[in-house]
């Protein structure tokens, strides 16, 4: 039996957020793509300097860091330069991502959730994974909470939404729906059921290797994983 790998997303202020809390809260391991996303851009590391390179050095706060609200400008309105910045970062973002999955291999977890955004726009990670979840919301819902969080205009918030691939159109792609149109409980009731679900599966990995087995087979592990995850 081997650990499966668990794909996550959602739309933009669909509540996704929400969803990963309980996961946590309930002892998954979660590795969110948008946390790693900033890490990989940090001052002085290979994507943060072809950024540089690329977009300017106007893209800059004065500490030094990337301005991610004017990297962000950009890159919505003006796609080519969208695909120029995934294809600097997402090569070092699915790097950091092997790693964790690695860790929790070797920590014998039986499942991994990927939390990434953009998970049914690509597709292309969607074939390693066993489980595909989609944290749904009605249109309306989304709209309203985008203005209200974000304080935009209803123009604005449409816009926003436009970018990404519609909520009912992702319904086709996930094998797991949650639904958090309606109230927090609610949303728990289906992330328990959810949860119950994944710990049941027979594909699991337990920690059965001994430690310094593990440091042993170090290299052809990454070598096996490399070819799961990032082929």
């Amino acid at each position: 039996n081997t650990m499966f790998l668990v794909g996550l997303s959602g739309g933009i202020a669909s509540g996704k957020s929400t969803v990963v809390a309980v996961l946590q809260e309930l002892g998954c391991a979660v590795i969110d793509a948008d946390v790693i996303a900033r890490q990989v851009v940090q001052p002085h590391l290979k994507a943060y300097q072809q950024i540089v390179h690329h977009f300017g050095t106007e893209i800059l706060l004065e500490n030094g860091e990337i301005n991610r609200e004017a990297l962000g400008n950009i890159i919505f309105s003006q796609p080519e330069k969208r695909q120029l910045l995934n294809s600097i970062t997402h090569p070092e973002i699915q790097k950091e991502m092997l790693k964790q999955i690695l860790k929790y291999f070797v920590l014998g977890y039986r499942y991994v959730i990927l939390d990434i955004p953009l998970l049914f726009e690509t597709h292309r990670l969607t074939k390693f994974m066993k489980y595909t979840v989609l944290v749904y919301c009605s249109p309306q819902a989304q709209l309203s909470r985008l203005m209200q969080r974000n304080g935009l205009s209803q123009a604005e918030a449409e816009a926003r939404i436009r970018s990404q691939l519609p909520l009912d159109e992702k319904r086709r792609f996930a094998t797991h729906i949650i639904d958090n149109s309606g109230e927090r409980e609610n949303t728990r009731r289906q992330v328990l059921r959810l949860h119950t679900h994944l710990e049941d599966s027979l594909d699991f990995l337990w920690a059965r290797l001994a430690a310094g087995t593990v440091v042993a087979g170090l290299a052809g592990l990454v070598y096996l994983l490399l070819r799961h995850f990032i082929s």
